[in-house]
Formats: C-alpha cells, sequence, structure tokens
C-alpha cells in the first residue's frame, strides 16, 4: 500500500525536473543569443538600441542589462550601476532555482515512505505469523519480509537518481548565473571604458 504514495512523489518529482530542465535550457539558450546581440551594440557605445532590445525582451541577462542602461540615465559611480543590474539579478536568480530544491525533498521524503512501508510490512507480517500453523511460518515470514522489504528497495531506486537529478539541476543553475555576473561586469567595464574615452576626448 505505501507503493502508491511513493510513485505519486516519483510522478511529481520527475514533472518538476523535466520542466526545470527545459526552463533552465531555454534561459540558457536566449541569454546567449540576446547577449552574442547586443554585445557589439554595447561596444559601439550604441546604449539607446540596446536599451530598446533588452527593454522587449524576457531573456534574464535582458533584464539586467536594462536595470543597469535605466541606471545609466542619472549620474553615478560604477557602485550604483553595479548595485542596480545586482537588484535585477535578486529578482532573476531565484526564478532559475525555483522549484529545484522539491526534488532533494522528495527524495528524503520517498526514503522515509519507503522505510515505513517496510516497517509496517514487518510488523503486519510477524503479527500475521503468529496466528498460524508452526510449520507453515518460516514460509510466510520469508514471504511477508520480501515483500516488506521491496518498499525501501523501490524508494532507494527513485531516490538515488533524484539526488543525482537535483545536483545536475543546481550545476545548470550555477552555470546560468555565473554567466549573468560574468555578463554584469562585462557591460560594466565596456560603460566604464567608454565613459572615460567621452571624457579624455572631452578634454
Amino acid at each position: 500500500m505505501f507503493i502508491y504514495p511513493s510513485l505519486l512523489i516519483m510522478a511529481i518529482g520527475l514533472a518538476i525536473g523535466i520542466e526545470r530542465y527545459i526552463v533552465l535550457n531555454k534561459a540558457r539558450s536566449e541569454n546567449r543569443k540576446l547577449w552574442s546581440h547586443v554585445l557589439p551594440m554595447l561596444q559601439n557605445g550604441r546604449f539607446k538600441e540596446v536599451q530598446n532590445v533588452t527593454a522587449n525582451s524576457d531573456a534574464a541577462i535582458g533584464k539586467i542589462v536594462n536595470y543597469g542602461l535605466t541606471r545609466m540615465q542619472s549620474p553615478g559611480r560604477r557602485e550604483d550601476f553595479d548595485a542596480a543590474m545586482e537588484e535585477g539579478m535578486m529578482e532573476i536568480v531565484p526564478r532559475l532555482e525555483k522549484r529545484t530544491h522539491y526534488i532533494a525533498t522528495f527524495a528524503n521524503v520517498i526514503t522515509l515512505v519507503g522505510l515505513l512501508g517496510t516497517i509496517m510490512g514487518l510488523i503486519k507480517g510477524f503479527t500475521a505469523v503468529a496466528q498460524v500453523n508452526p510449520a507453515e511460518k518460516a514460509e510466510m515470514l520469508s514471504a511477508s519480509i520480501s515483500i516488506a522489504m521491496n518498499n525501501t528497495a523501490f524508494a532507494l531506486m527513485v531516490a538515488i537518481p533524484f539526488l543525482l537529478l537535483h545536483s545536475f539541476l543546481q550545476a545548470k543553475t550555477a552555470e546560468i548565473v555565473d554567466g549573468l555576473e560574468a555578463a554584469k561586469i562585462s557591460f560594466l567595464n565596456l560603460v566604464q571604458r567608454l565613459k572615460a574615452e567621452q571624457s579624455t576626448g572631452a578634454r
């Protein structure tokens, strides 16, 4: 009977894992595509064009760059632009990490459900054995223990891949966040360099 809750947890965990994999793959692809599109514009100082492109983009990197460009409308130091873009990061990173932690939780829960099923099965088996003919006890006890242990075996077969899936999704999320951080630093360096060139040219 404890197999059914385990199957339900497995189905929910798999659905979350597939959804997160699709979302993270899409986010990485969109970020790379948009960054390769706007980087030449940024290098040429075409900030207005970049702002128009990023304002209409759903890509995480677009939102972060747009935060920085919006902050550039008013005078400020590099730290001010950095803080504005960090605000964008704080909004985006939780979306990337959303629901991933449930997979690790489900791995722990399904293990405990399996153990509970095994314990309940053993209790039921020993109770039943106590009331049967001594000649049948060994055979019945063996069958009861086998059925009870199936709960733990099934739970572990699901929990171990879930833990690996959780680590994989975390690594994928970290890769995207690192890419966003790298793009943020590149943007700030470009802005600082262009401002320095403008200030030198104005003299």
